[in-house]
């Protein structure tokens, strides 16, 4: 059974940072796709970033230059350190992983989109204050 466990939310004033943490359990292949979405009230869920098990990484405009990926493979976890925090990144943020495929489907989408993914994580909030 596939488990995502996302930590590291939380609140912060705007220009700050924080690191979202992802774990990852059960999942058997070595190839993968992992990334991010994010949902803010009101709005729909939207792709923030992707990362590929080959490196290859795609970032939603909104974020490039502000976000960027990290990983632990000896602890099976993604990281994604967020920089220059705006209130408009106030979200529920989830974590995501499937077959490298997809992030070869957002390359050449140039989008992110939820259906993509089977394995999604329970999500964590991630609060920006002007």
């Amino acid at each position: 059974q596939v488990q995502l466990v996302e930590s590291g939310g939380g609140s912060v004033q705007a220009g700050g940072s924080l690191r979202l943490s992802c774990a990852v359990s059960g999942y058997i292949y070595t190839n993968y796709c992992m990334g991010w979405f994010r949902q803010a009230p009101g709005k729909e869920r939207e792709g923030v970033a992707s990362i590929g098990s080959d490196g290859s990484t795609e970032y939603a405009d909104s974020v490039k230059g502000r976000f960027t990926f990290s990983q632990d493979n000896a602890k099976n976890t993604l990281y994604l350190q967020m920089n220059s925090l705006k209130p408009e990144d106030t979200a529920m943020y989830y974590c995501v992983i499937d077959r490298l495929q997809m992030c070869y489907a957002i390359q050449a989408l140039g989008a992110m989109y939820d259906r993509q993914f089977e394995f999604w994580g329970q999500g964590i909030l991630v609060n920006v204050s002007s």
